[in-house]
């Protein structure tokens, strides 16, 4: 058996960036893997410059007419053969032991059937971190999309025996969605590792969706803390509540901020003068 199915959906992907995203998997410490791309632009394809790569662990799809990103993920679900999904976007780039690594996780924690790892934006090298440990990743995601999706692995056997796919009705927040509905099946986990590159630039979905993934992040929020309220209520304790104290009623003074039982209080927003405990409300 195939431990590693790679999946890799493609959309008019400019060629340089698909080549290194190619690449990046290609050259992975980890060999025992299969890499499935699925192209879901019949009429503008990009065979040419996958099938330039002489490797047999690559197998190219092409829908004969475009699916849209849940079902293209869904379809590389259906013909994956691997133990693990390693999901990963068509214009990003792997750590060279990326799979490696969360592998070598996944093998010695069978609890956990998704996966994380920390992310460096290519565009500022700003890194994102998320929680760690499945507790914090939960509570987390009753706020945002707390595991990095193109740089996830997922026990496929966590999805098929519980049923669950990808719902394009979140789409292009897909990716937050599942995690919602793998919240009450499997435990979570975050490599602290930097182990994925993201391609921040103005053609790419987050850039050109912002509208419709913000509206569908705010729905399966919305729905992930009426389902959760247990874990809604420890989200809400790790947000800050904030109020100023003005001067003049115009200049804000004093930055008066609450986290849980902490209140913090800053001149001019930025320098410290006081924290302390407190149960009061604002």
């Amino acid at each position: 058996m195939t431990k590693v199915s790679v999946l890799m959906p493609v959309y008019k992907t400019q060629e340089e960036y698909l080549k290194k995203a190619i690449e990046s998997i290609l050259n992975q410490t980890f060999k025992d893997f299969e890499f499935l791309i699925l192209d879901d632009c019949p009429e503008d394809s990009r065979e040419d410059i996958i099938r330039a790569y002489n490797d047999n662990r690559i197998v190219y799809y092409k829908n004969e007419k475009n699916l849209g990103i849940s079902a293209s993920r869904n379809k590389l679900l259906d013909m994956a053969k691997g133990e693990y999904i390693a999901v990963f976007d068509h214009d990003d780039i792997s750590n060279q032991q990326r799979l490696e690594k969360q592998v070598a996780y996944l093998d010695t924690h069978p609890e956990v059937g998704v996966l994380g790892c920390g992310m460096k934006k290519m565009s500022n090298g700003k890194m994102i971190k998320n929680p760690l440990d499945s507790h914090d990743i939960k509570v987390a995601l009753m706020g945002y999309c707390a595991v990095v999706h193109t740089g996830s692995m997922i026990r496929k056997e966590v999805l098929t025996k519980n049923n669950i796919r990808y719902n394009e009705f979140y789409s292009p927040s897909e990716d937050y969605a599942l995690w919602g509905d793998l919240i009450p099946v499997t435990e979570f986990h975050n490599l602290e590792d930097i182990l994925i590159e993201y391609r921040d630039f103005s053609g790419n979905t987050t850039h050109n969706q912002m509208q419709r993934m913000t509206q569908k992040g705010i729905a399966i929020s919305s729905n992930l803390r009426a389902k959760y309220p247990n874990l809604y209520n420890e989200f809400k304790m790790t947000v800050p509540h904030v109020e100023y104290i003005k001067l003049f009623g115009l200049i804000p003074l004093i930055r008066k901020e609450r986290i849980g039982k902490k209140t913090k209080f800053y001149l001019f927003k930025k320098l410290l003068i006081l924290s302390k405990k407190t149960t009061a409300k604002f």
